[in-house]
């Protein structure tokens, strides 16, 4: 929707471990790393250089979506992005059974590893895909320092020659894509042009401000989104931030909102929680009141959407978890800086009147019945940014504006 209001969409951070369905029309589309804005003709998809990229999926996906009649003529990836490789994967395997029972539950992708090769400044990235010798020293000295820890643990071992002759000519069927995204977007924004910065996971998975060490391996949040896209601060007016109406986790980690009993299963079921990549059953919960508060204070979020509200359609009650209270009974009105606190903690829980109402039904704020009014209007009070967007379904129509919100949007004003 906020795609259909701007011409470009620039991914900042994270890999092909991020799922999104996206419901288009009758069709239904599953993206790992190109943004969905890619869906509308004539607006430029890019993928910035914060991203480490898996050729073999992003190839896949650009077939894919041709092989669907998308127009990819305007999708641009980073020549600075870097390369997820084989080794990566291996790693990433090997890491996650060492861990044993304080596994992260990583989708196993090779995100992590790569990106700790970049910071190791020993990583490949997508520019090096076009030019041999440079490829090739820089495997020599990857493959060593990676052999050493896939060695370790008896992980298998890889050619590198092999290797080499692949991502040349996986680089090859990319070049037509390949390009300087940061100038791009410093020319875009140069003729006022709307570039929207899309993120790949939600702030709790931040590896600086998440519940480590159970994150992703990038950062995650809004700041993320200048050095993962080559933007300025003083370049972002708005900032948008998306919640479900109630909670969900993939993986490992803690969720003191965690729903272990009905209504779980029922929210799963209505919700189709499953993940996108993995498949994997996610874990789910009431609604976290003092993460989202968290979330939004460390983004800065200046417009909150708030998804998938018709899933608790049919429940007596809805809860949301409006604090924390300790093993000693301490309470606590904010996410705990301490990891074993966070394992620990029981959630507070507020209950307020359900509805029976299809909500999937509603096209306008008034449409809505009170009870859910209620729910809204408490999230945007204890969180301190008003809702102004809540969705009733996957379809486009069923998305709808708090009228405040949308007059208070330079976004939504190109929206048609």
């Amino acid at each position: 929707m906020l795609a259909s209001a701007s011409d470009a969409v620039v991914r900042f951070q994270g890999g092909s471990n991020a799922g999104h369905r996206i419901i288009w029309g009758e069709q239904e589309f599953a993206f790992r790393l190109i943004p969905s804005g890619v869906l509308y003709p004539g607006k430029l998809a890019i993928v910035g250089c914060g991203v480490v990229v898996d050729p073999e999926v992003l190839l896949g996906e650009i077939s894919s979506l041709r092989g669907r009649g998308i127009d990819m003529s305007g999708f641009r990836v980073s020549a600075n992005a870097h390369v997820i490789m084989p080794y990566h994967k291996l790693v990433d395997e090997s890491l996650e059974l060492r861990l044993g029972k304080r596994q992260i539950g990583t989708t196993k992708n090779g995100i992590g590893p790569c990106y700790s090769d970049k910071a190791l400044r020993i990583g490949i990235r997508v520019q090096d895909t076009l030019d041999e010798r440079i490829l090739r020293e820089k495997l020599t000295v990857a493959l060593e320092v990676n052999g050493r820890i896939r060695g370790a643990w008896r992980a298998k071992d890889l050619d590198l020659q092999e290797m080499l002759q692949e991502h040349l000519v996986l680089g090859a069927e990319l070049a037509p894509h390949i390009t300087d995204t940061t100038r791009l977007v410093w020319e875009l924004l140069a003729e006022d042009k709307m570039v929207l910065l899309e993120g790949a996971q939600g702030t709790l998975l931040d590896v600086d401000h998440g519940t480590y060490p159970f994150v992703t391996s990038s950062n995650t949040v809004a700041g993320a989104a200048c050095p993962g896209a080559g933007v300025g601060p003083r370049d972002i007016t708005e900032i948008w931030g998306v919640a479900k109406a109630y909670a969900t986790r993939v993986g490992a980690g803690p969720f003191p909102s965690e729903l272990h009993q009905d209504p779980a299963s029922y929210l799963q079921e209505r919700g189709h929680e499953f993940g996108t990549v993995t498949g994997r059953r996610r874990r789910v919960g009431w609604l976290d009141l003092v993460s989202l508060r968290h979330a939004i204070r460390l983004n800065s979020v200046t417009h909150l959407a708030i998804t998938k509200l018709d899933i608790l359609s049919g429940l007596d009650t809805v809860g949301f978890a409006v604090g924390y209270e300790g093993a000693d009974e301490a309470r606590f009105e904010d996410l705990p800086y301490h990891q074993s606190i966070v394992e620990q903690v029981s959630p507070v829980v507020e209950h307020m009147p359900g509805w029976s109402e299809d909500l999937s039904r509603c096209r306008r704020w008034g449409d809505l019945p009170s009870e859910a009014v209620a729910v809204l209007e408490l999230i945007g009070d204890v969180v301190g940014v008003p809702v102004a967007v809540v969705g009733v379904g996957p379809e486009r129509e069923q998305i709808i504006w708090n009228q405040a919100g949308r007059d208070d949007s330079i976004l939504a004003a190109g929206l048609a």
